[in-house]
């Protein structure tokens, strides 16, 4: 009975395990499938969390990137506001710019003039042949007090001639990001006008700069300027002026006789690279603006134009510098375009000449244009090597005297219009430092109202002395 009694337990506990197991692979399934969950849940959580983590860090990113600029700006304006303390300090900056040049030219630079274009009794650089002693620069800057600060400069030109270029005084207050300019000073239209020349990457002025303009444009006046509160650099000014400059005319009249406006927007394009770009517009109105010119026979003839000219400027300016970094190497484009409208009266007058036929006056008209480009490239430190290349259109001058047939067109020589002056230029420079430079530069001028090309080598020294401040972008 006790062996049947343990075979029959035997025969159930078989029973049972042969039932049982079944029901333990179910449960490992089950098991699995929770575990299974339990991971995609967590993989889940933790995807949201690095979403959430990388969201975070871009956000901090930018808000220490917007930190850097913001602590590059106020150390900029640091770095100005101890400049200005600095030169109040009871000591003004003074310093001395020494130019001097030797130039080769194939052609008389004393019988130099642009075709179709009437002479803007400026200084059309470059100079003599041979040994020259260029334009020096005394220049005196301070702040007056916490509301003003001036500037004074006087050129020593080549003739031992004095010329005050600037003698300005501006506010240092006004709030708002305004600023006001009185006196005597180069207008900002354009980009080049407002850069004194021995700052120039070339020795010479554009050849749309000493026609429409006879140089910088400077005159005795008031300038507004307004620097909008946004992180791209919108700046808004205005000019109003006496016009004792070419392309304007002295007058001796109550109120303004010359007027300007411009725009400039710029902006850094990452790090390495940014910009300026520009539009500019000058009225002026010229009243007997008296230029020497010759008949057809060789006489001599005085010729003056009164009315109105008005001058639309578009400038751009692009400079690279690797990783911000421009000690090694820098990169600079640089063009801009020029379109005049001038409208009045032209006069004739051969009366110190053949008197042939006396003083006569009729309309004029004429609308040209002119450009140029240029880029500098500086391929290690102190060395630059650049290009320019310039380009005019004398248009098509409506001259009232020769329509009606009161005197031969051949008596307006230096008006003579359908020419296209150009001119392609290089130059090589060496800065030991950065107060001191050395420059070779190559022109090939055809921009001669005779067509004969003129081929320019030029040497040129600059040393600047003394305390001088920064340039302009």
């Amino acid at each position: 009975m006790l062996s049947y009694a343990l075979a029959r337990a035997a025969l159930v506990g078989s029973a049972l395990c042969v039932l049982a197991a079944p029901l333990a692979v179910a449960a490992s399934d089950s098991e699995l499938a929770e575990i299974r969950n339990e991971i995609n849940k967590v993989r889940e959580a933790y995807q949201t969390r690095i979403e959430a983590l990388e969201k975070r860090l871009n956000d901090a990113e930018a808000k220490a990137q917007s930190a850097q600029k913001t602590a590059a700006q106020a150390e900029a304006a640091a770095v100005g506001v101890q400049s200005r303390r600095s030169q109040n300090s009871g000591n003004p900056a003074i310093s001395l710019i020494l130019q001097g040049t030797y130039a080769n030219f194939s052609e008389d630079p004393e019988t130099r003039s642009i075709a179709g274009f009437v002479p803007g009794g400026g200084e059309f650089f470059p100079g003599s042949r041979g040994f020259s002693l260029a334009e020096s620069e005394l220049n005196i800057a301070a702040s007056v007090d916490p509301y003003f600060r001036g500037l004074f400069t006087a050129a020593l030109t080549p003739e031992d001639e004095i010329e005050i270029e600037e003698a300005w005084i501006q506010s240092l207050s006004l709030g708002a990001g305004f600023t006001a300019k009185a006196g005597r000073f180069f207008s900002g239209i354009g980009y080049l006008n407002e850069i004194h020349q021995h700052a120039f990457d070339f020795v010479d002025f554009p050849l749309a700069y000493q026609a429409f303009l006879g140089g910088n444009y400077s005159d005795d006046g008031v300038q507004l300027r307004w620097l909008a509160p946004t992180d791209l650099f919108i700046e808004v000014g205005t000019e109003a002026g006496r016009g004792r400059a070419f392309p304007a005319s002295d007058r001796n009249k109550n109120g303004a006789a010359s007027g300007a406006v411009f725009v400039h927007v710029g902006d850094d394009l990452g790090i390495s690279h940014s910009y300026r770009a520009g539009l500019s517009y000058l009225h002026t109105a010229p009243r007997e603006r008296s230029f020497d010119d010759t008949d057809s026979l060789g006489n001599p003839v005085v010729n003056a134009f009164r009315g109105n000219s008005r001058l639309w400027l578009a400038d751009l300016v692009y400079k690279y510098a690797p990783d911000g970094n421009a000690q090694v190497k820098n990169f600079k484009l640089q063009g801009e375009y020029f379109w005049r409208h001038e409208s009045g009266e032209l006069g004739f007058d051969d009366s110190a000449g053949s008197a042939q036929f006396g003083a006569l006056r009729d309309a004029y008209a004429a609308r040209q244009s002119g450009w140029y480009v240029q880029g500098v490239y500086q391929f290690m430190p102190r060395w630059r090597a650049g290009v320019r290349y310039d380009r005019l259109d004398s248009g098509n001058a409506v001259i009232g005297l020769v329509q009606n047939g009161a005197v031969p067109g051949d008596n307006f020589p230096l008006l003579v219009t359908g020419k296209n002056p150009q001119r392609a230029s290089a130059m090589l420079d060496f800065s030991p430092s950065e107060f001191s430079r050395l420059r070779l530069q190559y022109a090939r001028d055809e921009s001669r109202p005779d067509g004969v090309t003129d081929d320019q080598i030029i040497l040129q020294y600059i040393m600047s002395l003394g305390a001088h401040g920064a340039h302009r972008f």
